[in-house]
Formats: C-alpha cells, sequence, structure tokens
C-alpha cells in the first residue's frame, strides 16, 4: 500500500451509493457510546454476579487490556498491512486501512464504524468465550473482555489524537514519532499506536537519532 501521494485534506470515496458511504464514517463519541455501558455492565455481572473480588476484576481486566496492545499489533502488522495479490483482495485491504494511508487526517474514518465494529467484537467475543471453554476459565471473561474494549477505545482515542493534535505530553511524543514515521517514511514498521512496546519486542520500532526529534518535527512531518 505505498501511495505515490499521500493526501492530508479531503477523504476516499469507498463506494459510490452514498447510504454506504456514509456507513464508512464515525465519530470517536458513537464508538464510546457503544461500548461504555458494555463495559460497565460486564464488569458489574462480574463482581455481583460471578463474584470476582475488586482486586480479581481489576486485574483480570488489566490482562485484558494489555492482551488488547498486542492484539492491535498484530492485526495492524499482519492483516491491515496484508500484501494483496488481486484486484478483489486489493480492493478489501484498501476498504480496511489503505484509505487511511491515502487520507491519513481524515478524522471521520479514523476509527471503526459501528457495523463492522459490532461483527467484528462479537466475533472476538465468541472466540474468547470458546477459548475459555476449552481452559475452563469462562469465568474471567466479563472482565477480561471489556478491559480488552476498553484498550481498543483508547487506542482509537490516541489515534484520533495523533492524527489530530500535537502531543500533549512529551513522553508522549514517541507514540506520535512512531506513528507519524508511520505514514510517512516506512508503513512496514511502527505497527504499535497505543504503545511502542511490541515495536521494541518484535524489532519493528524506528531508529533515529537518540530517538529524539527537534522541536518542530513531529509537526512538519504530518505535511
Amino acid at each position: 500500500m505505498i501511495f505515490e501521494k499521500i493526501h492530508n485534506k479531503g477523504q476516499a470515496k469507498i463506494f459510490n451509493n452514498r447510504r454506504l458511504e456514509f456507513f464508512t464514517k464515525t465519530h470517536p463519541l458513537v464508538i464510546w457510546g457503544m461500548y461504555l455501558p458494555v463495559i460497565i455492565l460486564m464488569l458489574y455481572y462480574a463482581i455481583t454476579i460471578i463474584q470476582l473480588s475488586n482486586i480479581q476484576a481489576i486485574s483480570i481486566f488489566t490482562g485484558g487490556l494489555i492482551f488488547w496492545t498486542l492484539f492491535e499489533y498484530l492485526i495492524h502488522r499482519f492483516a491491515f498491512h496484508f500484501i494483496p495479490k488481486g484486484k478483489t483482495t486489493m480492493k478489501i485491504v484498501y476498504v480496511i486501512h489503505g484509505n487511511h494511508h491515502e487520507y491519513p487526517r481524515d478524522k471521520q474514518r479514523l476509527f471503526m464504524p459501528p457495523l463492522p465494529s459490532i461483527i467484528i467484537s462479537s466475533n472476538i467475543f465468541l472466540l474468547m468465550y470458546f477459548a475459555g471453554l476449552l481452559l475452563n476459565m469462562t469465568g474471567y471473561l466479563p472482565a477480561f473482555f471489556p478491559g480488552f474494549i476498553f484498550g481498543y477505545l483508547l487506542y482509537g482515542t490516541m489515534h484520533y489524537a495523533i492524527h489530530s493534535w500535537s502531543p500533549p505530553f512529551k513522553w508522549m511524543k514517541s507514540l506520535w514519532r512512531n506513528h507519524h514515521l508511520h505514514h510517512y517514511k516506512d508503513e512496514h514498521r511502527g505497527f504499535g499506536v497505543s504503545t511502542t512496546l511490541w515495536d521494541r519486542i518484535f524489532g519493528t520500532m524506528y531508529v533515529t537519532d537518540k530517538g529524539k526529534l527537534k522541536k518542530g518535527k513531529l509537526r512538519k512531518m504530518r505535511f
């Protein structure tokens, strides 16, 4: 998915049908509004019905969140950046992620739209449920899955912020740098968005002069 020109303004036209095109866009608050009640209700169920202790619930929730960061890295590296060979596969990859690389500042497509998001998260929940059955650990799922989804919400929000604003804190500069280099220098590195941990572990982290950027460099990198 190497484009001759990266467009910092405008957005891709994915479907000719205006109704279908509408369903390819969303706002972060819509996704938070969808999933936050699910997170709260599942945690309530885990503590009151399954009777996990607060420490257990928090520990399992944190485990789900950490698992999300690994899932985020793997899905970004091997699914979103899958190298297509046929025209149909190329179109699917473009719809899923390629359009974002061509129009990285399109704020309406920085979060996955509601419908595909619900379908994918439901299937992930089912996979986790069946894995829990095999391991006799289904009782942990109502705390683990909310952590996983909360990780997704943090990732999506971070992704939105990286493409919209400058880093608000110095410790966030590495995240901004990693993702901007991914878009504007080499898309085969820097797959982590919410953390650079897995890029460091799997050797896909960018190496720059002492890991530092001069003042204003991050902002210039976007144009």
